[in-house]
């Protein structure tokens, strides 16, 4: 049994998000159909997919860890019809989105989300999309509009002042997942003005489901080689496999076939972050390619991972610096000011995995601060979040007792 050890890490992360491997990757169920943008936007999100995974790995070497590339991507491509110059030009490098204009961007992320709700009856997915912005705060209309047209975002102003507007961002959260995320944000900063949010809600049922009476408690064998206890469930079937001398691949498929789960099995000993880290395209399109009919006896443990990060080290090591950045972001296509920036991308999923199927939710919040809040015409406000010059001057002689500069507030 020892050789099950690196299920929990990688059982279901990439599977969940590109497991709809018929969806993503069979030119008779999609590729046939797709216009050539949405093919590209596969192929981008993919791409972006195992670079994300490869450095939110990075980050939780030791932990489980459970992402929704799908769920990120499509939160940051609404952000993109908002960003201009460099920083649109860096989120849609961080995306893959090569040589592709915005409105094929729009219209294949719409494509994607349509086929992915209606390919498989059997099979629940549901993706939603909304912005909260700020009472008071002016915004382009068409870059609202853009977003309501290709991601059918529900647009609704809020007093982000009253805590009251925390429960409603969540309760939105807490019913497009159908309560299996409850919340995304905790608070509402004084300078945020907007958040972008994406929810994905997947519920599916294997087409070869799992004996209940076979499922028995077995060891589960961790990095270090120690044994824990898990449900350890058991089926034989006919299944889409693949091995070489460096791993076992298993493909479970839910419903009518359409979505499925990957298992890779790295081989006894492998270290699972140094096979993660080598993961990449070429790797994937392989493995998928090289799936073929088997008997294969399958032992899964059962498991259930809740995950939360917040992307915003991550994504700037894609290459996504300047929107993080209050002096050089540029979002004047959200409002013509040029005073925006990202302040947090925060990523929260959830799956359960049993002998009946998957359920699993992600949630993507994109928070947009503003560098100069806006207040009454009798208010003045001051945010001091860049390099400044201070100085300590006597009053009735007008001696300037001290000056100097900061440029990084140590303290």
């Amino acid at each position: 049994m020892k050789k099950l050890f690196p299920f929990t890490v990688i059982a279901v992360v990439i599977a969940l998000i590109w497991g709809c491997r018929n969806p993503l990757t069979s030119p008779v169920q999609i590729n046939k159909d797709l216009p050539s943008a949405d093919k590209s936007l596969v192929s981008s999100a993919k791409l972006f997919g195992l670079s994300l995974f490869k450095k939110v790995n990075e980050t939780a070497e030791d932990t489980n860890v459970f992402i929704s590339p799908i769920s990120v991507s499509t939160a940051l491509g609404m952000v993109l019809n908002g960003a201009n110059g460099k920083t649109y030009d860096e989120i849609k490098s961080t995306l893959e989105l090569f040589g592709t204009g915005q409105d094929e961007i729009n219209k294949a992320y719409q494509d994607l989300n349509t086929l992915l709700g209606q390919i498989d009856p059997a099979v629940i997915y549901e993706s939603a999309n909304s912005i909260w912005y700020k009472n008071g705060i002016t915004f382009e209309q068409s870059f609202l509009d853009v977003n309501k047209n290709f991601f059918n975002a529900s647009v609704q102003g809020l007093d982000f002042t009253s805590p009251a507007s925390v429960d409603v961002i969540n309760n939105w959260v807490k019913e497009k997942t159908k309560d299996k995320i409850t919340s995304i944000i905790d608070r509402i900063p004084a300078d945020a003005v907007m958040y972008l949010i994406n929810a994905i809600y997947f519920k599916g049922t294997w087409k070869y489901k799992f004996d209940t009476g076979a499922t028995k408690q077995d060891n589960f064998y961790t990095a270090a080689g120690n044994p824990v206890n898990c449900m350890m469930m058991n089926q034989k079937n006919k299944l889409n496999y693949y091995q070489t001398d460096n791993y076992q691949a298993v493909e479970l498929p839910y419903g009518s076939g359409d979505f499925s789960m990957l298992v890779i099995l790295p081989s006894i000993g492998a270290n699972i972050n140094s096979f993660i880290s080598q993961m990449n395209d070429g790797f994937w399109d392989n493995l998928l390619n090289s799936l073929d009919s088997t008997e294969v006896n399958l032992w899964l443990p059962k498991f259930k991972i809740e995950y939360y990060i917040n992307l915003n080290d991550v994504l700037k090591s894609l290459g996504m610096v300047s929107a993080f950045n209050p002096i050089s972001a540029d979002f004047s296509k959200i409002r013509a000011q040029k005073d925006l920036f990202i302040s947090r991308v925060l990523h929260k999923t959830y799956v359960n995995v049993d002998e009946e199927g998957t359920e699993a939710a992600a949630v993507t919040a994109v928070e947009i601060s503003i560098s100069a809040v806006e207040g009454p015409s009798n208010e003045v406000y001051m945010r001091v979040n860049h390099p400044f010059i201070f100085a300590i001057r006597e009053k009735t002689s007008g001696a300037i007792l001290f000056i100097g500069k900061v440029v990084y507030p140590k303290y």
